[in-house]
């Protein structure tokens, strides 16, 4: 009976049918277990739509409001389930609105795949209705693009581009599909996965005598230093780093890509990186003896000056990506490989060692951190509240287990220095590209991509003016998001690096705000605003309670600035405490 079964199934995978290009657009979706879509339709992704109708019961089409927030939402369905994010965009305007979103996704190593509609065949380069040339357009901020122009080019482009969006060092794939091939039947035999690219190899050859040369390195430090960036999630070597950092006993701190995929209170996490990092990780990268870079890519907001960057160390850089392994920083020796592979064997030959009195190093510093800048943003002595406060509550509410999105600006680097984190996957932001709008659809698509968490998107009042019409989402599907904003009435960054670098020459950063909590009303989102402290615990609580979305703006300091700081052209040694 199982011959049987297994012969009849086998004659289905191959029997041949007449579809059209559409429908096996649809196909190959299903078999790749896409469950959620996030776009807009159009009139040149019109065919893809129509066959979409067939599919609504298996393929859920989340209709954004903006194509930004399409491929905004994609990246944090993929960031927080692990999967590949998918985007339906039109031709022209609608491909465009793509643009930033694909830049973000590219430099955040984030796996999305985008199907845009593109106008027909033979009408290409006439600068027909609603034609740009997208591929020409993305080529630089794309993993891979290709255009479709016959339908029966359709099965393989598509598995081409899931394989590329999520192999090796992940990213977006474009793939644009013109009208007519959409339209077009064709003899459809199956979808078959793709596992294999002839001239595409997505994880390195892992080289042994480097694993070795790099435990020997490690083995002789006095005071070895470990850098870890989004590389450990992407790689799902979570389990793999912690064990490889307990054994040798290393000082750990993240990029804020990097940030959850170490528990926060680890005793051996030591904090964040780079420009608005702690104290502690940003001098003492100039005083260990051995650094040791695990996926990530030596950011320059993370080195300050190269020519002033761990010159006394030697150094041992773990990337899937040869591409980065010298690009920024010189390694001693370079660890080809994806780190879920290359950690164990590391790890089997390090020695066991605890390295006390080199991490009662990092503590000091961070009772240094602790008195001259923590104890006064999280307990300010003035009226105004501080992003640091409201932050501190958050984490005392939830317990370090919610998915935190941030947007860009201030209250991003706040809540990456005081969220606390206790899985990994729940730290979703714009690191790269810095892009002001991300937080709210990226919140949408977190939520979809972890359904069971609690999400809570904190935004700047600057950047939630940017993709605000996304509420629309919120209201016609109902994604519980719970939406913090913390408004101080200015591009705060910006504010900042104006008062402390020209005199206070506050050019265009004062930036008026509408009534949020009624326009969110107006979305069928509850919530309130705040600007007092003794509101504040309470108002946090009703926000996670209450059931659905929630909008809730607090009204914090004016100018209150972040610290600390690595001012640009400097040193990370010269980081500034005030």
């Amino acid at each position: 009976m199982e011959t049987l079964e297994l012969i009849k199934e086998e004659t289905t995978a191959s029997k041949v049918e007449n579809i059209s290009g559409s429908e096996a657009v649809m196909r190959a979706l299903i078999a790749e277990g896409v469950e959620t879509i996030f776009g807009y339709p159009g009139g040149a992704i019109m065919p893809i739509y129509d066959a979409l109708f067939d599919h609504d019961e298996t393929l859920k089409h989340i209709l954004v409001r903006h194509e930004q927030g399409a491929i905004h939402a994609a990246q944090g369905f993929a960031r927080t389930s692990g999967k590949t994010g998918v985007v339906f965009a039109t031709s022209g305007p609608g491909a465009t609105n793509l643009v930033t979103g694909l830049a973000d996704a590219q430099i955040d190593s984030t796996p999305v795949v985008c199907i845009t509609g593109q106008v027909f065949a033979h009408l290409l380069g006439t600068d027909a209705f609603q034609e740009t040339d997208v591929i020409n357009i993305t080529t630089p901020i794309t993993k891979w693009n290709y255009q479709v122009t016959d339908a029966n080019e359709i099965p393989s482009a598509l598995a081409k581009a899931f394989y590329i969006a999520s192999s090796g060092r992940p990213g977006p794939v474009l793939i644009d599909i013109t009208k007519n091939a959409q339209v077009q039947k064709f003899d459809f035999a199956g979808y078959k996965k793709c596992d294999h690219i002839r001239s595409y190899r997505p994880k390195p050859i892992v080289r042994k005598e480097y694993i070795e040369e790099a435990a020997k390195l490690i083995n002789e430090a006095k005071k070895p230093f470990v850098l870890f960036g989004q590389g450990i999630i992407l790689g799902q070597a979570e389990n793999e780093f912690k064990a490889f950092i307990e054994k040798a006993g290393i000082p750990s701190a993240w990029t804020i890509l990097g940030l959850s995929a170490l528990p926060t209170d680890h005793p051996l996490n030591v904090g964040m990186l780079g420009m608005h990092g702690n104290y502690g990780p940003n001098v003492l990268t100039n005083e260990c003896d051995v650094l040791i870079a695990i996926g990530m890519r030596f950011d320059d907001r993370v080195t300050g000056r190269l020519d002033k960057y761990a010159k006394q160390a030697k150094i041992i850089h773990l990337d899937i990506d040869p591409a980065e392994i010298d690009k920024n920083v010189k390694a001693t020796v370079p660890v080809w490989g994806d780190c879920k592979e290359t950690l164990p064997l590391l790890t089997e030959l390090v020695d066991r060692k605890e390295h006390k009195e080199w991490l009662q190093k990092f503590r000091e510093h961070t009772k240094q951190e602790e008195e001259i800048v923590i104890e006064k943003e999280m307990h300010p002595s003035g009226e105004e509240m501080s992003m640091a406060e409201v932050v501190d509550v958050l984490n005392e509410l939830t317990g370090g287990n919610a998915v935190i999105v941030t947007d860009v600006g201030q209250h991003q680097m706040v809540g990456c220095r005081y969220a606390k984190f206790n899985q990994s996957k729940s730290n979703v932001t714009s690191g790269g590209l810095g892009t002001m709008g991300f937080g709210l659809p990226a919140a949408i698509g977190a939520k979809y991509g972890a359904p069971e968490r609690e999400v809570v998107a904190i935004i700047g009042d600057g950047g939630f003016q940017m993709t605000l019409q996304e509420m629309g989402t919120i209201m016609q599907y109902g994604a519980a998001v719970k939406i913090l904003i913390l408004n101080n009435n200015f591009l705060g960054m910006v504010r900042q690096w104006q008062e402390l670098f020209n005199a206070k020459r506050y050019s265009f950063v004062d930036i008026q705000s509408p009534d949020f909590v009624t326009i969110a009303k107006g979305y069928g989102i509850e919530g309130k605003s705040i600007n007092s402290r003794k509101d504040l615990k309470a108002a946090l609580q009703q926000m996670l309670d209450h059931k659905g979305s929630y909008l809730l703006e607090v009204m914090v300091g004016k100018e209150n600035n972040v610290f600390p700081m690595v001012p640009q052209g400097c040193s990370v040694a010269e980081i500034r405490l005030k």
